[in-house]
């Protein structure tokens, strides 16, 4: 009959404390080498930040990847550049940008008027008749809507205004006509339609002021700033008799009255 081994409570007790330890060392281990992770992705997150339009931007890298980023810069494209940049850094799972755009101070109503001389002339030369983008201001926050022709011109919106001093923030609400080679000569038909007309040809003259044509689907839309009520009936019924139009919104203006007044056709 085999012999049974008796363990003393002192054995026991002493094992215990060694397996404690052990768990204690594996655990400490780990958050220390969590650690050095987490220290080496904040050197390499920063590291994104070594040009001199950042030098003001701190980022913090939590154990989630998730990077923080504060801090003031003077443009509001260096607060995107910067989000777009920690954004590829190694063990970045998302970005919050916390970074607030300092710079000049510029009122609503002043930045509202110089956006808008310059998306005037924006792509002038590339079609920027059939661009419509709208333009809001408020509290430095820019807001762009209406329609593009194509992504490019899109983006070229965005960027124009995101390198404009005194910008604080941009909200990109600009859709993108769909591409279509019929919406394509659709557009070319109603262009010489409306300025092949006598009375409507002086709006091809100044590029920065055409009436602007969208076209979606054939669906058709008109924007601008006309002399007239004569003028913008005309361009009405001269885009609605182009074939393959299924429906016209006339949201022209006429010069010196109030946009609320008009309403569209």
């Amino acid at each position: 009959m085999a012999a049974t081994r008796l363990i003393s409570p002192a054995a026991l007790i002493v094992a215990a404390l060694i397996t404690g330890a052990i768990g204690s060392a594996r655990a400490s281990a780990a958050v220390t080498a969590s650690a050095i992770v987490q220290q080496n992705g904040n050197s390499d997150v920063q590291g994104k930040l070594n040009k001199s339009q950042f030098k003001d931007v701190k980022v913090s890298l939590d154990s989630n990847g998730i990077a923080t980023l504060t801090g003031t810069v003077n443009l509001y494209e260096y607060k995107r550049d910067a989000a777009n940049r920690v954004r590829k850094a190694k063990n970045v799972t998302a970005v919050r940008n916390d970074i607030q755009v300092a710079g000049p101070s510029t009122s609503d109503e002043e930045l509202k008027k110089k956006l808008g001389e310059k998306l005037t002339y924006d792509r002038v030369g590339y079609g920027n008749a059939f661009n419509a983008i709208s333009l809001n201001v408020e509290n430095g926050v820019v807001t762009l809507g209406g329609h593009a022709r194509t992504d490019v011109d899109k983006d070229s919106a965005v960027a124009l205004v995101s390198t404009y001093p005194g910008v604080k923030d941009v909200v990109d609400d600009i859709e993108v006509d769909p591409t279509s080679i019929m919406d394509d000569q659709t557009r070319l038909a109603i262009a010489r339609a409306v300025y092949g007309y006598p009375s409507l040809n002086k709006y091809s003259i100044d590029p920065a002021k055409p009436i602007r044509i969208s076209v979606q689907n054939g669906h058709v839309e008109l924007y601008g700033v006309v002399d007239s009520k004569a003028d913008k009936d005309a361009a009405y019924l001269r885009a609605n008799s182009v074939p393959g139009v299924f429906s016209v919104k006339n949201y022209l203006q006429v010069a010196g009255q109030q946009s609320e007044s008009e309403k569209p056709q």
